[in-house]
Formats: structure tokens, C-alpha cells, sequence
């Protein structure tokens, strides 16, 4: 999921940023309405990460929300697919 997609989407993730960033407040989130610089410079204040530990920390929390295999919906795709093609290779 890219950055932009997530800031159209703020408020349906914020709770996941919390779980995940627990130190942020509603008021950070507030003020950083999706906005990727203003989140690493939270992550910085928060958490005392350099500049670029914060970018990847946020970086790597993005990713997680576009990458379905890393949820139990997109494993269970995964597996949905997966038992399709080997059922499919069988009955050739």
C-alpha cells in the first residue's frame, strides 16, 4: 500500500497504528493525518529512533497493510488458491 492510499484511509487504520505504535496519541495521529514525514518525526519524538530508523519503521508498518499474506484473510486466499491450482493440476 502506498503512502498516498494510506492517507485517504487514515482513519480506518488508525487503530492499527496504535497497536503497532503504542507511544502515539490520538493527538499524533490527529496532526499527522497519514502524512509520511510528520509519522517518522512521531516515530523520532516517541520513540528516539534516528531519522532513518523512523522512515523504515514506517515504511515497514505500510507494507504490512498492503501485503495480504501478512493477514489470516490473506492467508487464508493464499491457501483458497493455492488447494484451486493443485486441484486443478489433478483433474488434467
Amino acid at each position: 500500500m502506498n503512502h498516498d492510499i494510506l492517507a485517504g484511509k487514515w482513519k480506518q487504520f488508525t487503530g492499527k497504528i496504535k497497536e503497532t505504535f503504542g507511544k502515539l496519541t490520538d493527538d499524533d495521529l490527529a496532526r499527522a493525518e497519514g502524512n509520511a514525514e510528520v509519522m517518522a518525526g512521531l516515530l523520532q519524538e516517541r520513540y528516539g529512533y534516528t531519522k532513518e530508523q523512523a522512515r523504515q519503521a514506517w515504511d515497514d508498518f505500510v507494507a504490512t497493510l498492503g501485503d495480504g499474506r501478512k493477514t489470516l484473510a490473506g492467508q487464508a486466499a493464499d491457501a483458497t488458491d493455492k488447494a484451486k491450482q493443485e486441484l486443478e493440476k489433478r483433474l488434467k
